[in-house]
Protein backbone atom coordinates (compact mmCIF):
# COMPACT_ATOMS: atom_id res chain seq x y z
CA UNK A 1 0.00 0.00 0.00
CA UNK A 2 2.78 2.35 0.93
CA UNK A 3 4.56 1.52 -2.30
CA UNK A 4 1.45 2.37 -4.32
CA UNK A 5 1.21 5.73 -2.53
CA UNK A 6 4.88 6.44 -3.26
CA UNK A 7 4.27 5.71 -6.95
CA UNK A 8 1.24 8.04 -6.99
CA UNK A 9 3.27 10.75 -5.25
CA UNK A 10 6.08 10.31 -7.77
CA UNK A 11 3.67 10.47 -10.70
CA UNK A 12 2.03 13.57 -9.26
CA UNK A 13 5.43 15.19 -8.87
CA UNK A 14 6.24 14.48 -12.53
CA UNK A 15 2.90 15.97 -13.64
CA UNK A 16 3.50 19.08 -11.53
CA UNK A 17 6.97 19.45 -13.00
CA UNK A 18 5.56 19.20 -16.56
CA UNK A 19 2.86 21.76 -15.79
CA UNK A 20 5.45 24.02 -14.20
CA UNK A 21 7.77 23.65 -17.19
CA UNK A 22 4.93 24.45 -19.60
CA UNK A 23 4.11 27.57 -17.59
CA UNK A 24 7.76 28.65 -17.69
CA UNK A 25 7.92 28.00 -21.45
CA UNK A 26 4.73 29.97 -22.04
CA UNK A 27 6.03 32.85 -19.93
CA UNK A 28 9.36 32.80 -21.78
CA UNK A 29 7.57 32.68 -25.13
CA UNK A 30 5.34 35.59 -24.11
CA UNK A 31 8.39 37.67 -23.11
CA UNK A 32 10.04 36.93 -26.46
CA UNK A 33 6.89 37.98 -28.32
CA UNK A 34 6.67 41.22 -26.33
CA UNK A 35 10.33 41.91 -27.10
CA UNK A 36 9.73 41.37 -30.82
CA UNK A 37 6.70 43.68 -30.74
CA UNK A 38 8.78 46.35 -28.99
CA UNK A 39 11.53 46.08 -31.64
CA UNK A 40 8.93 46.29 -34.43
CA UNK A 41 7.30 49.37 -32.87
CA UNK A 42 10.77 50.93 -32.50
CA UNK A 43 11.47 50.43 -36.20
CA UNK A 44 8.11 52.01 -37.10
CA UNK A 45 8.81 54.99 -34.83
CA UNK A 46 12.29 55.42 -36.30
CA UNK A 47 10.81 55.40 -39.81
CA UNK A 48 8.22 57.97 -38.72
CA UNK A 49 10.91 60.25 -37.25
CA UNK A 50 13.03 60.02 -40.40
CA UNK A 51 9.93 60.89 -42.42
CA UNK A 52 9.30 63.94 -40.24
CA UNK A 53 12.89 65.10 -40.77
CA UNK A 54 12.53 64.80 -44.54
CA UNK A 55 9.22 66.63 -44.42
CA UNK A 56 10.68 69.38 -42.26
CA UNK A 57 13.40 69.95 -44.85
CA UNK A 58 10.69 70.26 -47.52
CA UNK A 59 12.13 67.34 -49.44
CA UNK A 60 8.75 65.74 -50.02
CA UNK A 61 6.07 66.60 -52.56
CA UNK A 62 5.53 70.40 -52.71
CA UNK A 63 1.84 71.13 -52.22
CA UNK A 64 1.79 74.82 -53.13
CA UNK A 65 2.82 74.66 -56.80
CA UNK A 66 0.12 74.48 -59.47
CA UNK A 67 1.10 72.34 -62.47
CA UNK A 68 -2.45 71.97 -63.81
CA UNK A 69 -1.69 73.95 -66.97
CA UNK A 70 1.02 71.41 -67.87
CA UNK A 71 -0.99 68.29 -67.12
CA UNK A 72 -3.42 66.57 -69.50
CA UNK A 73 -6.49 65.65 -67.45
CA UNK A 74 -7.65 62.84 -69.73
CA UNK A 75 -4.19 61.22 -69.70
CA UNK A 76 -4.06 61.59 -65.93
CA UNK A 77 -7.48 59.99 -65.47
CA UNK A 78 -6.49 57.16 -67.80
CA UNK A 79 -3.29 56.49 -65.86
CA UNK A 80 -5.07 56.55 -62.49
CA UNK A 81 -7.48 53.89 -63.78
CA UNK A 82 -4.57 51.90 -65.24
CA UNK A 83 -2.74 52.05 -61.90
CA UNK A 84 -5.81 50.74 -60.09
CA UNK A 85 -6.13 47.88 -62.61
CA UNK A 86 -2.48 46.89 -62.15
CA UNK A 87 -2.86 47.07 -58.37
CA UNK A 88 -5.82 44.65 -58.58
CA UNK A 89 -3.62 42.14 -60.39
CA UNK A 90 -1.77 41.25 -57.17
CA UNK A 91 -4.88 40.15 -55.20
CA UNK A 92 -6.13 38.54 -58.43
CA UNK A 93 -2.91 36.54 -58.53
CA UNK A 94 -3.51 35.54 -54.91
CA UNK A 95 -6.88 34.04 -55.92
CA UNK A 96 -5.40 32.44 -59.04
CA UNK A 97 -2.61 30.75 -57.09
CA UNK A 98 -4.79 30.10 -54.03
CA UNK A 99 -7.21 27.94 -55.98
CA UNK A 100 -4.43 25.76 -57.39
CA UNK A 101 -2.86 24.68 -54.09
CA UNK A 102 -4.26 22.18 -51.59
CA UNK A 103 -6.86 23.61 -49.22
CA UNK A 104 -4.48 23.47 -46.23
CA UNK A 105 -2.22 26.02 -47.99
CA UNK A 106 -4.67 28.45 -49.58
CA UNK A 107 -4.31 31.25 -46.99
CA UNK A 108 -0.54 30.87 -46.87
CA UNK A 109 -0.45 31.24 -50.65
CA UNK A 110 -2.80 34.24 -50.63
CA UNK A 111 -0.76 35.90 -47.88
CA UNK A 112 2.43 35.72 -49.95
CA UNK A 113 0.84 37.93 -52.61
CA UNK A 114 -1.11 40.10 -50.17
CA UNK A 115 1.92 41.02 -48.06
CA UNK A 116 3.79 42.16 -51.19
CA UNK A 117 1.35 45.06 -51.55
CA UNK A 118 2.40 46.30 -48.12
CA UNK A 119 6.14 45.65 -48.10
CA UNK A 120 6.97 46.57 -51.69
CA UNK A 121 4.88 49.76 -51.60
CA UNK A 122 6.93 51.03 -48.65
CA UNK A 123 10.23 49.94 -50.24
CA UNK A 124 9.22 51.73 -53.44
CA UNK A 125 8.59 54.92 -51.45
CA UNK A 126 11.75 54.68 -49.36
CA UNK A 127 14.32 53.93 -52.08
CA UNK A 128 13.07 51.45 -54.70
CA UNK A 129 11.76 53.98 -57.19
CA UNK A 130 14.94 56.00 -56.86
CA UNK A 131 17.16 53.00 -57.61
CA UNK A 132 15.06 52.15 -60.66
CA UNK A 133 14.25 55.54 -62.19
CA UNK A 134 16.56 58.29 -60.95
CA UNK A 135 19.67 59.47 -62.79
CA UNK A 136 21.93 56.74 -64.09
CA UNK A 137 25.08 55.45 -62.33
CA UNK A 138 27.29 53.50 -64.72
CA UNK A 139 24.30 52.25 -66.75
CA UNK A 140 23.59 49.83 -63.90
CA UNK A 141 21.55 51.52 -61.17
CA UNK A 142 19.87 54.80 -60.31
CA UNK A 143 21.10 57.23 -57.66
CA UNK A 144 19.25 58.44 -54.54
CA UNK A 145 17.67 61.61 -55.96
CA UNK A 146 14.13 60.28 -55.45
CA UNK A 147 14.53 58.72 -51.98
CA UNK A 148 11.27 59.08 -50.00
CA UNK A 149 9.77 60.90 -53.01
CA UNK A 150 12.36 63.64 -52.77
CA UNK A 151 12.22 65.79 -55.95
CA UNK A 152 9.07 64.02 -57.15
CA UNK A 153 6.44 66.66 -57.85
CA UNK A 154 3.18 66.92 -59.77
CA UNK A 155 5.08 68.34 -62.74
CA UNK A 156 4.78 66.16 -65.87
CA UNK A 157 7.48 63.60 -66.56
CA UNK A 158 9.58 64.06 -69.67
CA UNK A 159 7.80 62.99 -72.86
CA UNK A 160 4.38 62.80 -71.20
CA UNK A 161 1.61 64.95 -69.77
CA UNK A 162 0.98 63.02 -66.56
CA UNK A 163 2.33 64.00 -63.12
CA UNK A 164 5.64 62.48 -62.09
CA UNK A 165 3.95 61.38 -58.85
CA UNK A 166 1.40 59.39 -60.87
CA UNK A 167 4.13 57.62 -62.83
CA UNK A 168 5.67 56.75 -59.46
CA UNK A 169 2.38 55.11 -58.41
CA UNK A 170 1.94 53.24 -61.71
CA UNK A 171 5.41 51.73 -61.49
CA UNK A 172 4.85 50.87 -57.82
CA UNK A 173 2.07 48.49 -58.85
CA UNK A 174 4.42 46.67 -61.24
CA UNK A 175 6.96 46.31 -58.45
CA UNK A 176 4.33 44.83 -56.10
CA UNK A 177 3.15 42.24 -58.63
CA UNK A 178 6.51 40.92 -59.85
CA UNK A 179 7.82 39.18 -56.69
CA UNK A 180 4.32 37.84 -56.01
CA UNK A 181 4.55 35.95 -59.31
CA UNK A 182 7.55 34.00 -58.00
CA UNK A 183 5.57 32.55 -55.09
CA UNK A 184 3.81 30.02 -57.33
CA UNK A 185 7.10 28.17 -57.81
CA UNK A 186 7.67 27.48 -54.11
CA UNK A 187 4.02 27.21 -53.04
CA UNK A 188 3.29 25.07 -49.97
CA UNK A 189 6.81 24.97 -48.50
CA UNK A 190 8.42 28.42 -47.85
CA UNK A 191 8.70 29.76 -44.28
CA UNK A 192 6.79 33.02 -43.99
CA UNK A 193 9.49 34.95 -42.08
CA UNK A 194 12.08 33.82 -44.63
CA UNK A 195 9.76 34.91 -47.43
CA UNK A 196 9.48 38.40 -45.91
CA UNK A 197 13.26 38.84 -46.01
CA UNK A 198 13.44 37.30 -49.48
CA UNK A 199 10.83 39.79 -50.69
CA UNK A 200 12.79 42.78 -49.38
CA UNK A 201 16.13 41.59 -50.76
CA UNK A 202 14.76 40.49 -54.13
CA UNK A 203 12.99 43.76 -54.87
CA UNK A 204 16.06 45.73 -53.78
CA UNK A 205 18.80 43.79 -55.55
CA UNK A 206 17.03 42.19 -58.52
CA UNK A 207 13.90 44.07 -59.53
CA UNK A 208 15.16 47.64 -59.09
CA UNK A 209 18.41 47.20 -61.08
CA UNK A 210 16.64 45.30 -63.86
CA UNK A 211 13.91 47.95 -64.09
CA UNK A 212 16.65 50.55 -64.38
CA UNK A 213 18.44 48.61 -67.13
CA UNK A 214 15.30 48.46 -69.25
CA UNK A 215 13.12 51.47 -68.36
CA UNK A 216 15.34 53.79 -66.32
CA UNK A 217 18.03 54.59 -68.88
CA UNK A 218 20.33 51.67 -68.12
CA UNK A 219 22.46 49.60 -70.47
CA UNK A 220 19.69 47.46 -72.02
CA UNK A 221 17.82 50.53 -73.23
CA UNK A 222 21.07 51.94 -74.59
CA UNK A 223 21.87 48.88 -76.72
CA UNK A 224 18.37 49.08 -78.19
CA UNK A 225 16.54 46.42 -76.18
CA UNK A 226 12.80 47.12 -75.83
CA UNK A 227 10.12 45.93 -73.44
CA UNK A 228 6.79 47.71 -73.67
CA UNK A 229 5.14 46.47 -70.48
CA UNK A 230 7.31 43.97 -68.60
CA UNK A 231 8.43 40.94 -70.57
CA UNK A 232 12.00 41.35 -69.33
CA UNK A 233 11.45 43.19 -66.06
CA UNK A 234 8.41 41.27 -64.78
CA UNK A 235 8.00 37.87 -66.42
CA UNK A 236 11.53 36.80 -67.30
CA UNK A 237 12.79 38.09 -63.95
CA UNK A 238 10.12 36.21 -61.99
CA UNK A 239 10.52 33.06 -64.11
CA UNK A 240 14.31 32.94 -63.71
CA UNK A 241 13.96 33.62 -59.98
CA UNK A 242 11.39 30.83 -59.77
CA UNK A 243 13.90 28.35 -61.20
CA UNK A 244 16.44 29.37 -58.55
CA UNK A 245 13.79 28.90 -55.84
CA UNK A 246 12.90 25.42 -57.09
CA UNK A 247 16.55 24.40 -57.00
CA UNK A 248 17.24 25.82 -53.53
CA UNK A 249 14.04 24.68 -51.80
CA UNK A 250 13.67 21.28 -53.42
CA UNK A 251 10.41 19.47 -54.09
CA UNK A 252 7.31 19.37 -51.93
CA UNK A 253 6.98 16.44 -49.55
CA UNK A 254 5.29 13.65 -51.50
CA UNK A 255 5.90 15.23 -54.92
CA UNK A 256 5.38 12.64 -57.70
CA UNK A 257 4.15 10.18 -55.05
CA UNK A 258 0.98 11.81 -53.73
CA UNK A 259 -1.76 13.30 -55.88
CA UNK A 260 -1.76 17.11 -55.41
CA UNK A 261 -4.68 18.46 -57.47
CA UNK A 262 -5.93 22.07 -57.27
CA UNK A 263 -8.47 22.33 -54.46
CA UNK A 264 -10.73 24.99 -56.05
CA UNK A 265 -10.49 25.75 -59.78
CA UNK A 266 -13.47 28.09 -59.50
CA UNK A 267 -11.34 30.36 -57.30
CA UNK A 268 -8.53 30.09 -59.85
CA UNK A 269 -10.91 31.08 -62.66
CA UNK A 270 -12.06 34.18 -60.77
CA UNK A 271 -8.43 35.14 -60.22
CA UNK A 272 -7.57 34.57 -63.88
CA UNK A 273 -10.43 36.76 -65.13
CA UNK A 274 -9.40 39.61 -62.81
CA UNK A 275 -5.83 39.18 -64.05
CA UNK A 276 -7.03 39.40 -67.65
CA UNK A 277 -8.96 42.61 -66.94
CA UNK A 278 -6.05 44.08 -64.98
CA UNK A 279 -3.69 43.28 -67.84
CA UNK A 280 -5.32 45.99 -69.94
CA UNK A 281 -4.08 48.53 -67.40
CA UNK A 282 -0.74 46.76 -67.34
CA UNK A 283 -0.24 46.94 -71.12
CA UNK A 284 -2.35 49.86 -72.35
CA UNK A 285 -1.28 51.97 -69.38
CA UNK A 286 2.35 51.55 -70.43
CA UNK A 287 1.59 53.94 -73.31
CA UNK A 288 1.33 56.61 -70.53
CA UNK A 289 -1.40 58.50 -72.42
CA UNK A 290 -4.76 58.12 -74.09
CA UNK A 291 -4.22 57.61 -77.81
CA UNK A 292 -3.80 55.20 -80.67
CA UNK A 293 -0.83 53.44 -79.05
CA UNK A 294 -2.88 52.60 -75.95
CA UNK A 295 -5.69 51.33 -78.17
CA UNK A 296 -3.26 49.16 -80.16
CA UNK A 297 -1.81 47.73 -76.94
CA UNK A 298 -5.35 46.99 -75.75
CA UNK A 299 -6.27 45.15 -78.96
CA UNK A 300 -3.00 43.22 -79.02
CA UNK A 301 -3.46 42.20 -75.38
CA UNK A 302 -6.88 40.75 -76.07
CA UNK A 303 -5.78 38.95 -79.22
CA UNK A 304 -2.63 37.58 -77.60
CA UNK A 305 -4.63 36.18 -74.67
CA UNK A 306 -7.34 34.74 -76.92
CA UNK A 307 -4.91 33.05 -79.30
CA UNK A 308 -2.88 31.67 -76.38
CA UNK A 309 -6.08 30.19 -74.94
CA UNK A 310 -7.03 28.54 -78.24
CA UNK A 311 -3.50 27.28 -78.95
CA UNK A 312 -3.16 25.61 -75.52
CA UNK A 313 -6.59 23.99 -75.63
CA UNK A 314 -6.04 22.80 -79.20
CA UNK A 315 -2.71 21.16 -78.41
CA UNK A 316 -4.06 19.76 -75.15
CA UNK A 317 -7.04 18.18 -76.93
CA UNK A 318 -4.82 16.59 -79.57
CA UNK A 319 -2.37 15.36 -76.91
CA UNK A 320 -4.72 14.24 -74.13
CA UNK A 321 -8.08 13.89 -75.87
CA UNK A 322 -9.71 16.48 -73.56
CA UNK A 323 -9.69 20.28 -73.30
CA UNK A 324 -9.54 21.30 -69.62
CA UNK A 325 -10.52 24.53 -67.88
CA UNK A 326 -7.14 24.65 -66.13
CA UNK A 327 -5.46 24.24 -69.52
CA UNK A 328 -7.53 27.07 -70.98
CA UNK A 329 -6.61 29.35 -68.08
CA UNK A 330 -2.93 28.44 -68.44
CA UNK A 331 -3.05 29.16 -72.18
CA UNK A 332 -4.71 32.52 -71.61
CA UNK A 333 -2.03 33.47 -69.10
CA UNK A 334 0.73 32.29 -71.47
CA UNK A 335 -0.72 34.44 -74.26
CA UNK A 336 -0.89 37.47 -71.97
CA UNK A 337 2.72 36.97 -70.89
CA UNK A 338 3.95 36.49 -74.45
CA UNK A 339 2.30 39.64 -75.81
CA UNK A 340 3.35 41.87 -72.90
CA UNK A 341 6.79 42.98 -74.19
CA UNK A 342 5.45 43.34 -77.76
CA UNK A 343 1.96 44.83 -77.34
CA UNK A 344 3.02 48.40 -78.12
CA UNK A 345 5.32 47.51 -81.02
CA UNK A 346 3.52 44.94 -83.22
CA UNK A 347 0.46 44.67 -85.44
CA UNK A 348 -2.69 42.80 -84.38
CA UNK A 349 -1.88 39.98 -86.81
CA UNK A 350 1.54 39.60 -85.21
CA UNK A 351 -0.06 39.52 -81.75
CA UNK A 352 -2.12 36.48 -82.77
CA UNK A 353 1.00 34.72 -84.03
CA UNK A 354 2.83 35.56 -80.79
CA UNK A 355 -0.07 34.25 -78.70
CA UNK A 356 -0.23 30.98 -80.64
CA UNK A 357 3.52 30.33 -80.50
CA UNK A 358 3.74 31.22 -76.81
CA UNK A 359 0.73 29.08 -75.89
CA UNK A 360 2.11 26.03 -77.69
CA UNK A 361 5.65 26.33 -76.31
CA UNK A 362 4.43 26.93 -72.75
CA UNK A 363 2.19 23.84 -73.01
CA UNK A 364 5.15 21.71 -74.03
CA UNK A 365 7.38 23.02 -71.22
CA UNK A 366 4.76 22.59 -68.48
CA UNK A 367 3.64 19.17 -69.73
CA UNK A 368 7.12 17.72 -69.75
CA UNK A 369 8.57 19.62 -66.77
CA UNK A 370 8.96 16.30 -64.97
CA UNK A 371 11.94 15.60 -67.21
CA UNK A 372 13.78 18.55 -65.65
CA UNK A 373 13.37 17.20 -62.09
CA UNK A 374 12.27 20.43 -60.42
CA UNK A 375 9.02 21.07 -58.56
CA UNK A 376 7.59 24.25 -60.06
CA UNK A 377 4.35 23.98 -58.07
CA UNK A 378 2.18 26.35 -60.13
CA UNK A 379 4.20 26.56 -63.38
CA UNK A 380 5.85 29.94 -62.95
CA UNK A 381 8.86 28.79 -64.98
CA UNK A 382 6.74 27.11 -67.62
CA UNK A 383 4.41 30.09 -68.18
CA UNK A 384 5.96 33.34 -66.94
CA UNK A 385 9.60 32.47 -67.54
CA UNK A 386 9.10 30.63 -70.82
CA UNK A 387 6.40 33.01 -72.05
CA UNK A 388 8.53 36.04 -71.21
CA UNK A 389 11.53 34.65 -73.12
CA UNK A 390 9.42 33.71 -76.17
CA UNK A 391 7.63 37.08 -76.17
CA UNK A 392 10.85 39.06 -75.84
CA UNK A 393 12.53 37.23 -78.74
CA UNK A 394 9.42 37.46 -80.93
CA UNK A 395 9.32 41.21 -80.27
CA UNK A 396 12.69 41.34 -82.02
CA UNK A 397 11.08 39.64 -85.02
CA UNK A 398 7.66 41.33 -85.31
CA UNK A 399 8.21 44.90 -84.01
CA UNK A 400 7.66 47.72 -86.49
CA UNK A 401 7.86 51.51 -86.39
CA UNK A 402 4.58 51.56 -88.32
CA UNK A 403 2.91 50.84 -84.99
CA UNK A 404 5.27 52.75 -82.72
CA UNK A 405 7.69 55.31 -84.20
CA UNK A 406 9.65 55.21 -80.93
CA UNK A 407 10.19 51.46 -81.30
CA UNK A 408 12.36 49.72 -83.89
CA UNK A 409 12.17 47.49 -86.94
CA UNK A 410 12.27 43.78 -86.22
CA UNK A 411 13.76 40.93 -88.20
CA UNK A 412 10.58 40.54 -90.26
CA UNK A 413 11.00 44.12 -91.46
CA UNK A 414 14.58 43.70 -92.57
CA UNK A 415 16.60 44.74 -89.51
CA UNK A 416 18.85 42.46 -87.46
CA UNK A 417 19.79 45.11 -84.87
CA UNK A 418 16.68 44.81 -82.70
CA UNK A 419 16.66 41.03 -82.85
CA UNK A 420 20.28 40.90 -81.61
CA UNK A 421 19.48 43.39 -78.85
CA UNK A 422 16.51 41.30 -77.72
CA UNK A 423 18.60 38.13 -77.59
CA UNK A 424 21.29 39.85 -75.49
CA UNK A 425 18.70 41.50 -73.23
CA UNK A 426 16.82 38.25 -72.69
CA UNK A 427 19.92 36.22 -71.83
CA UNK A 428 21.23 38.94 -69.52
CA UNK A 429 17.90 39.22 -67.68
CA UNK A 430 17.66 35.45 -67.19
CA UNK A 431 21.24 35.11 -65.94
CA UNK A 432 21.08 38.13 -63.64
CA UNK A 433 17.74 37.21 -62.04
CA UNK A 434 18.69 33.53 -61.70
CA UNK A 435 22.14 34.00 -60.19
CA UNK A 436 21.09 36.94 -58.03
CA UNK A 437 18.17 34.98 -56.62
CA UNK A 438 20.39 31.96 -55.95
CA UNK A 439 22.74 34.17 -53.93
CA UNK A 440 19.91 35.71 -51.91
CA UNK A 441 18.43 32.30 -51.14
CA UNK A 442 21.82 30.84 -50.23
CA UNK A 443 22.44 33.59 -47.66
CA UNK A 444 18.95 33.27 -46.18
CA UNK A 445 19.26 29.49 -45.99
CA UNK A 446 22.53 29.77 -44.07
CA UNK A 447 21.13 32.20 -41.51
CA UNK A 448 17.45 31.36 -40.96
CA UNK A 449 16.53 28.53 -43.33
CA UNK A 450 14.06 28.56 -46.19
CA UNK A 451 11.65 25.68 -45.74
CA UNK A 452 9.09 24.92 -43.10
CA UNK A 453 9.70 21.71 -41.16
CA UNK A 454 8.31 18.42 -42.53
CA UNK A 455 5.71 18.46 -39.74
CA UNK A 456 4.64 22.02 -40.62
CA UNK A 457 4.46 21.13 -44.31
CA UNK A 458 2.23 18.15 -43.53
CA UNK A 459 0.05 20.36 -41.34
CA UNK A 460 -0.17 23.04 -44.04
CA UNK A 461 0.97 26.66 -44.17
CA UNK A 462 -2.42 28.03 -43.12
CA UNK A 463 -2.14 26.57 -39.61
CA UNK A 464 1.64 26.33 -39.19
CA UNK A 465 2.48 29.83 -40.46
CA UNK A 466 -0.68 31.85 -39.85
CA UNK A 467 -2.77 29.94 -37.30
CA UNK A 468 -6.02 29.97 -39.26
CA UNK A 469 -8.13 27.93 -41.67
CA UNK A 470 -9.52 29.03 -45.03
CA UNK A 471 -12.64 26.89 -44.70
CA UNK A 472 -14.87 25.87 -41.84
CA UNK A 473 -16.68 23.36 -44.03
CA UNK A 474 -14.85 20.51 -45.70
CA UNK A 475 -14.31 21.05 -49.44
Amino acid sequence: MKKAQDIKTSEGSVVLKKVSQKSINKESSAKKRIKKVAIYVGILLATFIVGLIFAAKKMLLPANIDYSNLIDKSDTAFMIISSVLVMLMTPALALFYGGMVRKKNVLGTIMQSFIALGIVSVIWFLYGYSLAFSSDIGNIIGNLDFVMMKNITNAPIEGSAIPHSLFFVFQMMFACLTPALITGAFAERFKFKSYILFLILWVTFIYCPLAHWVWGGGWISKIGGIDFAGGLVVHIASGAAALACCIMLGSRKGYKIENMPPHNLTLTFIGLMFLWVGWFGFNSGSALSVGTLAVTAFINTQLGAASGLLAWIGVEYLHRGKATVLGGMSGTLAGLVGITPACGFVTPVSSIVIGIITGMICYIITTFKGLFKYDDSLDVIGIHGTGGVVGSILTGIFATILINPNGAQGLLYGSLKLFNAQIISTIASVVFAFLGTLLILYVLDKFIGLRVTPEEEMQGLDISQHGENAYRLQI
